[in-house]
């Protein structure tokens, strides 16, 4: 097999972090052989990849004849040929993600160059135990999140004017968004982004949300937290009326819910997720819903499911396996979101998600948080 060879794309870089694990802005990664890796930063990042990074070798980019140049493309590039030329490599296997600047550079230099489409994809797949804690661990930071949103959202009153208000103040979609954020980081896990989203915008699955929340109206939290030291992600959503719950939202929430559970109990090694996908979809459109999924679409005029039930997570928040309607194989190892949710434009939205690990006896939740509807059953 040819030797891998890596260049970071940020200190986010899944496929480097899962080669070498050492998150760097900018750094390269080539892999002989097992056993046989070397991984290069500069001085300021080399005493840090020394204690983190797994590598036979760290070096600082000088012994490969670093030069500071205005285009740090072409300056990484020839630290690259200068470590493929001493060891006498020209071909390599790369990231299907490598920026083509890259790729390009190694190609005109005379390297043989393979874009390893499924680098990583079964590895990542099978988590270990270790990563497994990771991911409960961000799990559990996202449910200490999601519990002081809704704590918030318990402790305001509905106005006059049908919004929430909070000491002397409209309740906002940023100041609770800013609230689970400050929860994350005092525990040591960051959300570039997280979802706060109030009716009836909510309507669009992956509105963030902005403005003021109204009151009888169903709001969907929806965090998804990486470690700052693990880079591991959760993912948990759920949905809260402050005030009283309409009829609507009510029955929608309990289909989802219900949803929810009959996936759980399809997920298995073997399984197919197209299956647990179509399972979800069947049981909404038995409830007089929709979907967009092709053959159970449903009642039209209906809420509906427009997205897939459910995802990988790891080091990346949307990763392998999909749960939808490709026939993928669950294996176990892999840790999955279950996310039916019902969204109608006008209203409203309702999502319920929980992780977990698929394991030989089926579906290990990773997820605690109750699934109410009623903001002080989280208190």
């Amino acid at each position: 097999m040819k030797p891998l060879l890596l260049l970071s794309r940020g200190d986010d870089d899944p496929d480097f972090l899962y080669a070498c694990r050492f998150a760097v802005e900018a750094g390269l990664y080539v892999r002989f052989a097992d056993g046989d890796d070397l991984l290069a930063v500069s001085a300021l990042e080399l005493d840090r990849a020394r204690h983190q990074a797994r590598a036979a070798r760290v070096v600082d980019v000088a012994q490969l004849g670093w030069k500071w140049q205005p285009d740090s493309f072409r300056a990484w590039t020839e630290v690259a040929l200068r470590a493929l030329e001493e060891r006498g490599v020209s071909a390599v296997r790369v990231a299907p993600k490598l920026p083509t600047v890259y790729e390009r550079a190694l190609s005109e230099a005379g390297i043989e160059v393979e874009i390893d489409r499924d680098l990583f994809v079964d590895e990542r797949r099978r988590k270990s135990s270790e990563e497994a804690d990771w991911i409960r661990a961000a799990q559990q930071a996202a449910e200490a999140a999601c519990r002081e949103v809704i704590g918030m959202l318990a402790e305001s009153s509905p106005g006059e004017d049908g919004l929430l208000w909070l000491e002397s103040s409209p309740l906002t979609s940023e100041r609770l968004a800013a609230r689970a954020q400050a929860t994350l980081n005092e525990i040591g896990y960051r959300a570039q982004q997280l979802i706060v989203a109030g009716s009836p915008e909510c309507a669009l699955p992956h509105f963030t949300g902005t403005g003021p929340i109204r009151a009888d109206a169903p709001v969907i939290i929806d965090i998804f937290p990486r470690g700052a030291g693990s880079h591991y992600h959760g993912d948990l959503t759920r949905t809260v009326v402050r005030g009283q719950v309409p009829d609507q939202v009510r029955r929608m929430h309990e289909a989802c819910c219900q949803a929810l559970d009959a996936a759980i109990a399809c997920i298995r090694p073997g399984a197919s997720g197209r299956d647990v996908h179509e399972t979800v979809c069947r049981l909404l459109v038995e409830r007089g819903y929709g979907t967009t999924t092709k053959g159970f679409e449903g009642n039209p005029e209906a809420p509906r499911l427009n997205h897939t039930t459910g995802h990988g997570v790891g080091l990346e928040v949307h990763e392998q396996p999909v749960l939808g309607s490709v026939d993928q194989e669950l294996r176990a190892g892999d840790v999955v979101t279950v996310e039916p949710g019902l969204y109608q434009v006008g209203l409203g939205g309702v999502r319920v998600e929980d992780l977990g690990m698929v394991t030989g006896r089926g579906f290990a939740n990773f997820t605690s948080l109750p699934r109410s509807l009623d903001p002080a059953d989280y208190l």
